[in-house]
C-alpha cells in the first residue's frame, strides 16, 4: 500500500465518508500479510518508495498470481522478474492488462498514472546483442520505478567507434548501467568518458574461460576508471534499482 492510498483513506475518515472500522479494514494488512506461500511486505512502498518486486524464478504461476493479487488489492503496481514464458502465459490470462517483455523475462501491471520520479535519464548500454536480456531487464525495471531511460545496444569494445559516435546521448545521461560479458571491458571505457555514476553489470555471456561471467565480474571489480561500481552477474534488476536510487528526485 502506497502513501497516496493511505492518504485517501485518512481523508475519507476525516470527512466522515468512511468509518473508523472501514478504515481499519482497509489498512489491516499493514505492514505485512501472511499467505500460504509468502509473507508479503505491504509496507515496503512506504519505507522505500517502491512496492515489493516478485522474483518469478522458482515460483509457480499460482504462487505468482496470488502474490500479485494481494499487491494489486493494496493499490501497488506489480513487477515480476525472471518470469518464464510458460508462467507468463498463465499470469496474462488472469491479468489481461499486464505486459510481458519476453527477452527481459519481466511482467508489469501498472495501475493508474505512472509518475516520473527521476531527475535525469538512466542510460543502459550493452556490449553485444547476447547481453540484451540482462540490459532489457534493467530497462524494464528502471521504467517501472518511474525513470526516463535510453538504450545503446551492441556498442562493445570490438567496435568502439559505435559508442564514440553516440556521445550526445552519453552527455544526456545522469546514471549509466553498462552491461557486458566476455572480458567485461566496456564499463571502464564508459567510466573514462562520463562524469556521472556508472553501474557495471557482468553477464554470463562468453566462452569457457569466461567462467559463466566470473571473468567479466573480476575485470569490472578491477576497473581503472573512477566511479564504476559493480553488481552481481546477470543482475540487471539490481543495477536498475541502484540507478533509480541515485537518480531519485
Amino acid at each position: 500500500m502506497n502513501a497516496e492510498r493511505i492518504k485517501q483513506v485518512l481523508e475519507k475518515v476525516g470527512s466522515g465518508r468512511m468509518s473508523v472500522d472501514e478504515a481499519l479494514t482497509a489498512l489491516k494488512r499493514l505492514p505485512f500479510e501472511e499467505t500460504e506461500w509468502a509473507t508479503i511486505d505491504h509496507h515496503r512502498h512506504l519505507r522505500q518508495g517502491c512496492p515489493e518486486v516478485i522474483f518469478g524464478e522458482g515460483k509457480t504461476a499460482e504462487e505468482i498470481m496470488a502474490i500479485a493479487s494481494r499487491l494489486i488489492e493494496g493499490g501497488d503496481n506489480v513487477l515480476v522478474t525472471r518470469l518464464s514464458p510458460e508462467n507468463a502465459a498463465l499470469v496474462l490470462e488472469k491479468f489481461p492488462g499486464a505486459e510481458y517483455q519476453a527477452r527481459a523475462r519481466c511482467l508489469t501491471i501498472i495501475q493508474g498514472v505512472h509518475r516520473v520520479k527521476g531527475r535525469g535519464k538512466i542510460v543502459v548500454i550493452s556490449a553485444g546483442t547476447s547481453d540484451r536480456p540482462v540490459a532489457e531487464e534493467a530497462l524494464v525495471t528502471a521504467g517501472f520505478l518511474g525513470h526516463d531511460t535510453d538504450y545503446l545496444p551492441d556498442v562493445g569494445v570490438a567496435g568502439l567507434h559505435r559508442l564514440l559516435g553516440r556521445m550526445d546521448r552519453l552527455d544526456a545521461g545522469s546514471v549509466f548501467i553498462v552491461v557486458a560479458g566476455m572480458e567485461g571491458a566496456l564499463p571502464s571505457v564508459v567510466g573514462g568518458l562520463v562524469d556521472k555514476p556508472v553501474i557495471a553489470v557482468p553477464t554470463s555471456v562468453g566462452y569457457g574461460a569466461s567462467f559463466g561471467g566470473l571473468a567479466a565480474l573480476l575485470a569490472m571489480l578491477n576497473s581503472c576508471a573512477s566511479g564504476v561500481t559493480v553488481v552481481n552477474i546477470d543482475n540487471g534488476f539490481g543495477a536498475a534499482y541502484a540507478a533509480a536510487l541515485i537518480n531519485r528526485l
